[in-house]
């Protein structure tokens, strides 16, 4: 068994020798406290660093952290900046390149640092899984892993608590209750069987690469706007009496199914979002944007409504779950729709996860 400081050293010990690497670590072994003791390491008079993150929101955690162990100094010395905005940045300017959640490396990123001379450190809990994505032909190529530490392995090490992952199969809905209306005005009414089944079968028919895409992405949204989730969400949601957090699919559904929401669009969001962490509200709705970065204290359970967007986007969210004391445990509730590419999308999304935790049970409205 290994302590949270054992697995710094190791993994401290592994990055230095790198030029350029990253580290694939489970959320609660301090990647952040990482990052700063390698750039602390490395540090001279008058160097600049550069750390990116997918959100503004994670920065506050470097600064934080900082001055938490000590290593304030560097702060000055670090520009923070997201993903969207990496490449506008003067890359002559910097030192060294840290890559919060560097999973999240885009394919028009590579002349910009192709360019870079310096460092570059990626931390990643999520890494992806082939090398022959987008993501993963990125991390390869500019920060491939060196050190890997993962989320079960911080489970039995009680680093991170328990957890039990809960698969409601649920039943598409056979009847017409869906109206469908088309841009010339024609309208009528469907299942969420027919419009599943419709796409499906388009697809199997398809051979086009770019058709085959669309009509993915296009039954992916329906399956995502189909009523029998967020009825049952509903309910599962209010039977819930301990602190729990609702992963939906859209703004709408996530207002739809909460009365505390945490969205780009809502102007109390910080607030509820500041009432559930301090424990004032114990019911929480968000889309995407608590996904990663954002530590929620005594989070006992979550419901995610799908786990088709990414299959890293699932782990991330699984992971808000995971941060109580070792000897407690958490509860993840995940919708699947059953006998539907859903469920392979799942199998998927928790290919890393152990099997023993996963319990997949039929449901019904």
């Amino acid at each position: 068994m290994k302590t949270k400081d054992e697995i710094q050293d190791e993994c401290f010990k592994e990055l230095v020798n790198h030029h350029r690497c990253s580290a694939a670590l489970s959320m609660g072994t301090g990647k952040t406290l990482l990052g700063l003791k390698h750039m602390k390491h490395f540090h001279k008079e008058g160097n600049r660093y550069l750390v990116v993150a997918p959100k503004n929101s994670i920065f506050q955690s470097w600064k934080d952290d900082a001055v938490k162990f000590g290593m304030e100094e560097l702060v000055p010395c670090i520009t923070f900046t997201t993903y969207l905005s990496l490449t506008k940045h003067d890359w002559t300017r910097y030192n060294a390149l840290y890559l919060d959640e560097c999973h999240s490396l885009k394919e028009h990123m590579s002349l910009w640092l192709s360019q870079f001379g310096g460092r570059i450190l990626g931390l990643t809990g999520t890494p992806p899984r082939s090398k022959f994505t987008e993501k993963g032909k990125m991390m390869d190529m500019f920060c491939p892993v060196v050190y890997r530490y993962s989320t079960d392995q911080a489970v039995e090490d009680n680093i991170l608590n328990d957890y039990q992952i809960y698969i409601h199969l649920l039943p598409l809905n056979p009847n017409k209750t869906m109206l469908v209306k088309t841009k010339t005005g024609k309208s009528w009414t469907t299942s969420e069987q027919d419009s599943y089944y419709y796409y499906t079968r388009k697809i199997d028919q398809t051979f086009d690469q770019k058709t085959l895409q669309f009509l993915r992405i296009q039954r992916m949204r329906q399956m995502m706007n189909f009523e029998t989730k967020e009825l049952y969400a509903k309910k599962l949601f209010d039977s819930i009496d301990t602190k729990c957090l609702l992963f939906a699919n859209t703004q709408d559904q996530a207002d739809k199914l909460c009365k505390h929401s945490y969205h780009s669009m809502n102007p109390n969001s910080e607030e509820n979002l500041e009432e559930f962490k301090s424990g004032k509200i114990n019911k929480l709705s968000a889309v995407l944007q608590l996904s990663e970065g954002i530590n929620i204290p005594n989070l006992k359970s979550c419901i995610i409504l799908h786990s088709y967007s990414s299959n890293t986007k699932t782990a991330q969210r699984l992971g808000r779950a995971l941060r109580l004391n070792p000897n407690d445990k958490s509860e993840v509730h995940i919708l699947v729709y059953k006998n539907t590419i859903d469920e392979e999308w799942t199998k998927q999304a928790l290919k890393e996860f152990d099997d023993s935790k996963i319990i997949w049970q039929n449901k019904s409205l």
